[in-house]
C-alpha cells in the first residue's frame, strides 16, 4: 500500500470492524523533539490510531491558547521543520501506524512546497492539514502531495455549504476533517453544534472516513462526538495534559489519556 493509503485504510478497518478511529495531536517540540517521538510511541502503544503531530508556528490562526502555548514553547526551543522531519523518522522506526503533519501554510511555502512534500513522504509523513490554505488556492500543494504520496486532508466546518463541500470532498483523499465548532481548537464544556446533522450533511457529498475535532475535552465528550463519525481528533485536552505533568512523565501522562479515550470509544 502507498503512503497516501494508509489512514484511509487505517480507518476504514476500524468502521468495518464498528470501533471510532482516535487521531491525537501533539504539537512537535513542546518539550523538545526527542520528547515528541517517546510522547508519540507510546499514544501508539496505548491506543492511538494516527498520530498528528503539529508544526509550532508563531501566527497559528486556528489553534487556542493550549496550542498556541505549546507552539511558542517549541519554537522557544528552536525546533524546526527539519528537526521535525527527523522525528518523524524516529517515530516512524518503531511505529506502522499513520502519521500527520498539521501545519500553517507559510513555513512550507518558504521551505518549497515541492521539497517539503518529497522530504515529509521520505521521512515517513503520511498526510498533511494546512487549516489556513483555502481550498481555492489548494492546488499546487494538492498536487505536489499527490506526486509524494500524500493525503492534502481538507477542513469543514458546519458553515460550509453544500458548494463548497462537494468541491472540496471530491478534491480530497485520507479523511474529512469536520470541525465541531466556530473558532478555534480548545476543550470545551459542550459542543453546542448539531453534529448528527453536521456530518450527515457531509456524509452526503463523500464515503471517505470523518473525523470530528475542535473542543472535545475528555473520554466522555469523545465517546459522544464519535457516535456522529468515524473518528475524533483529539489535541488540546492531550496537550494541556503533557504541559501539566510535573514530576510525572509527560509520555505516561499523554499515554494515560489516550488510554482513557479508548476506552471510551470501544464502550460505544
Amino acid at each position: 500500500m502507498s503512503a497516501q493509503g494508509l489512514i484511509t485504510d487505517c480507518l476504514e478497518k476500524l468502521r468495518s470492524k464498528g470501533r471510532k478511529g482516535l487521531i491525537a495531536y501533539i504539537t512537535a517540540g513542546d518539550l523538545n523533539l526527542a520528547a515528541t517521538v517517546e510522547i508519540a510511541r507510546q499514544m501508539f502503544a496505548n491506543g492511538a490510531d494516527v498520530i498528528e503531530l503539529g508544526i509550532p508556528f508563531s501566527d497559528p490562526l486556528a489553534d487556542g491558547p493550549v496550542i498556541q502555548q505549546a507552539s511558542c514553547r517549541a519554537l522557544a526551543a528552536g525546533v524546526d521543520l527539519s528537526g521535525i522531519l527527523h522525528a518523524v523518522e524516529n517515530i516512524r522506526r518503531d511505529c506502522p501506524q499513520p502519521i500527520i503533519l498539521m501545519g500553517y501554510y507559510n513555513p512550507l511555502y518558504q521551505y518549497g512546497i515541492r521539497q517539503f512534500a518529497g522530504d515529509a513522504a521520505a521521512a515517513g509523513v503520511n498526510g498533511l492539514i494546512v487549516p489556513d490554505l483555502p481550498f481555492e488556492e489548494s492546488a499546487p500543494l494538492r498536487e505536489a502531495a499527490l506526486e509524494a504520496g500524500l493525503d492534502l486532508i481538507p477542513l469543514v466546518a458546519p458553515t460550509t455549504t453544500d458548494g463548497r463541500l462537494h468541491k472540496i470532498t471530491k478534491a480530497a483523499t485520507g479523511f474529512i476533517y469536520c470541525v465541531s465548532v466556530a473558532g478555534v481548537t480548545g476543550a470545551r464544556a459542550e459542543i453546542k453544534t448539531d453534529l448528527a446533522a453536521f456530518t450527515a450533511r457531509v456524509r452526503c457529498h463523500t464515503n471517505l472516513p470523518l473525523a470530528v475535532g475542535f473542543g472535545i475535552a475528555g473520554p466522555e465528550q469523545a465517546a459522544r462526538a464519535a457516535v456522529h463519525c468515524d473518528a475524533v481528533v483529539i489535541g488540546s485536552a492531550i496537550v494541556k495534559a503533557i504541559a501539566e505533568s510535573g514530576m510525572v512523565s509527560p509520555a505516561v501522562c499523554a499515554a494515560g489519556l489516550v488510554e482513557r479515550l479508548r476506552f471510551a470509544l470501544d464502550t460505544i
